[in-house]
């Protein structure tokens, strides 16, 4: 029946319908932004951009804020490197230590198939005339229990993906912050990503075959 084909289709433009990259590797990105995270309590003062920041307690998914600041790294890049960039995209990632046996959470160089970040913070117009960028809000009840960083990514007019920055090293080993699940939540994600990806491969399956 016609319907049936429309659903299906429908439903595996939406299972498919996740950030593409292009093929970026990101190994042949520049890192040009700094970037700080700031975790914190509602009641807690935000961050101070260009400051340093420690993190200890665990912040709780649902309650707590997460503060993100970046901007050009101008004791490395000339000023103007950034003049091409026209989007930022920040992402919360999963630090190393949380991704061990974990393959749905593995890092792959092609941006596209790697899983490392997978929350989205932040979407929206990169300004390339203020020295710091700012942006906080309340971390999305749905992100599970782990360790994480931040990471921004920069596109360029024609949504490619030119540069990026994090908060921490290339070995992700340090400016790590714990993020403890809301009660009850990472259970309920976990099922329902399961069924999600459960049916988007039943559909996929009935829309090729039928």
């Amino acid at each position: 029946m016609a319907w049936i084909h429309w659903a299906s289709l429908l439903l595996l433009l939406s299972c498919l319908a996740e950030t593409s990259y292009g093929a970026v590797l990101l190994s042949s990105l520049p890192n040009t932004l700094d970037v700080f995270a700031s975790p914190h309590k509602p009641d807690q003062p935000g961050l101070t951009p260009g400051g340093t920041w420690y993190f200890t307690d665990p912040i709780i998914a649902g309650e707590d804020k997460l503060g993100v600041t970046w901007a050009l790294n101008n004791r490395s890049f000339p000023v103007g490197t950034d003049a091409p960039y026209r989007k930022v995209n920040v992402k919360l990632c999963y630090a190393p230590v949380s991704q061990v046996g974990r393959p749905e959470r593995k890092t792959l160089d092609d941006l596209d198939k790697d899983k490392t970040c997978q929350f989205d913070i932040f979407a929206g117009q990169y300004n390339a005339s203020s020295k710091w960028q700012f942006y906080e809000s309340t971390l999305e009840r749905n992100v599970p229990a782990a360790s994480y960083f931040v990471r921004a990514y920069v596109l360029d007019a024609a949504a490619v993906v030119v540069a990026y920055g994090q908060n921490t090293g290339p070995n992700k080993d340090y400016n790590i912050f714990e993020v403890q699940a809301s009660s009850g939540s990472h259970k309920t994600v976990d099922i329902v990503f399961i069924c999600f990806s459960a049916f988007c491969f039943l559909f996929l399956v009935g829309f090729f075959v039928a």
